[in-house]
C-alpha cells in the first residue's frame, strides 16, 4: 500500500481573522483525501511548541492561515528554519502581499496599475491628513489599513468627516494606514494556480448585496451578501486581460502555489490591481474553490494541486 503524505494542517492563528482561519481549515481537512493524506492538526495559537517539536514527522505544511502571524511571512519563516516544506508563497512574496503599499510599490515598477494613496501614520492629525486626501483625490476616499485582510478595518468615506472616523478605527488596529483615490466601476477577481508557470481561473465579478457599499467582511463570509457571477460576464477580451494581469501580478510578486488578485474595472476599461492574497480564503463561502470548479476542478482535485506544486521545480 502506497505510504500516505504526512500533513501539518495549520489553522486558527491570533488575529481578526482567526475564525475564517478556522473555517478554511475545516474545509481544507475535510476534502484532504483520508487514503492519500495523514493530517494533523496545529493551532499557531496554542501548538507551535509542538509544532517545532514533531516538525520532523511530516512531508508539508498546508498553512490554512490569514492575516497577520499567518500570511505574513511570520509562519512562513518559522516553517522554513524547520525545514517543512509548505503550500503557499515563500517569506518574501508572503510579506510583500500582505503589506498592502509595499505590494504596489512592486507591482508599479512592473508596469501594472494601482490607485494611488497617501500614508497616514498614527499621531498625525487626522483632519489635516484626510483635507490633503480630499484636495488630492476627491471624495469618496478608501480608507485601508495597510496589514490587515480579509478588508478588516476598510472604510469607504464619502464625506471628510467619515473619513476621519474611518482613519481613527483603521489606527486602532495598526500604525499605517493608506488613504486612497476611489476607483469607481465593476469589481472583478481572478485566482491563479501554479509556480513560475502559473494558469490563471475563471475570473470572478462581484456584486456586494443592497447596504454594502463593497466587498466588506460580511459579504465575504456571509451566505448571500453578494453576487459572486463566475465566469465573470465579460468579453473574451476583458477575461484574458484580467487573467493575464493576474498571472502577472503573481510573478511579480514571485507568489507560489495559489494567489488571488482583486480588481476594479473602470468605465474607460482599465483594470486597477486592489491586492493581491497569497493565502485566499477556502471556506465554504470563499471565490478560490468557486473558480476552480467553473474551470472543472473539484475541491479535494485543487487541494491535491496545491499539494504538488509544493514539490515542483521549474
Amino acid at each position: 500500500m502506497a505510504t500516505k503524505t504526512r500533513v501539518a494542517l495549520l489553522m486558527g492563528g491570533r488575529n481578526s481573522e482567526r475564525e475564517v482561519s478556522l473555517s478554511t481549515g475545516r474545509e481544507v481537512l475535510a476534502n484532504l483525501d483520508p487514503d492519500r493524506y495523514q493530517v494533523e492538526v496545529f493551532d499557531p495559537a496554542t501548538d507551535l511548541g509542538r509544532l517545532v517539536a514533531e516538525a520532523g514527522n511530516f512531508d508539508l505544511a498546508f498553512p490554512a492561515l490569514h492575516g497577520r502571524l499567518g500570511e505574513d511571512g511570520a509562519i512562513q519563516g518559522l516553517l522554513e528554519l524547520l525545514g517543512l516544506p509548505y503550500v503557499g508563497s515563500g517569506v518574501l512574496s508572503s510579506a510583500l502581499a500582505m503589506d498592502k503599499r509595499m505590494a504596489k510599490e512592486v507591482l508599479r515598477a512592473h508596469g501594472l496599475t494601482v490607485a494611488t494613496d497617501m500614508l497616514a501614520i498614527k499621531g498625525q492629525e487626522p483632519h489635516t491628513v484626510v483635507a490633503k486626501a480630499a484636495q488630492q483625490y476627491g471624495l469618496p476616499l478608501v480608507i485601508k489599513p495597510i496589514g490587515q485582510g480579509s478588508s478588516v478595518g476598510l472604510a469607504i468615506a464619502g464625506t471628510e468627516g467619515e473619513a476621519v472616523a474611518g482613519l481613527r478605527a483603521a489606527w486602532e488596529l495598526e500604525d499605517r494606514v493608506m488613504l486612497e483615490r476611489y476607483i469607481k466601476g465593476r469589481e472583478l477577481t481572478c485566482a491563479v494556480l501554479g509556480n513560475n508557470l502559473a494558469r490563471a481561473l475563471p475570473p470572478i465579478e462581484i456584486r456586494p448585496a443592497k447596504g454594502h457599499a463593497f466587498f466588506d467582511y460580511a459579504a465575504k463570509y456571509e451566505p448571500g451578501q453578494a453576487e459572486e457571477i463566475c465566469p465573470a460576464g465579460l468579453s473574451d477580451k476583458e477575461c484574458h486581460g484580467v487573467q493575464n494581469l493576474a498571472i502577472a501580478a503573481h510573478r511579480a510578486l514571485d507568489c507560489r502555489g495559489i494567489s488571488r488578485t482583486d480588481f476594479i474595472l473602470d468605465a474607460r476599461g482599465i483594470y486597477y490591481i486592489l491586492e493581491v492574497n497569497t493565502l485566499p480564503g477556502l471556506t465554504p463561502n470563499s471565490l478560490v474553490p468557486k473558480a476552480a470548479a467553473a474551470a472543472g476542478c473539484s475541491f479535494p482535485k485543487l487541494l491535491d494541486e496545491l499539494v504538488r506544486l509544493v514539490f515542483e521545480k521549474e
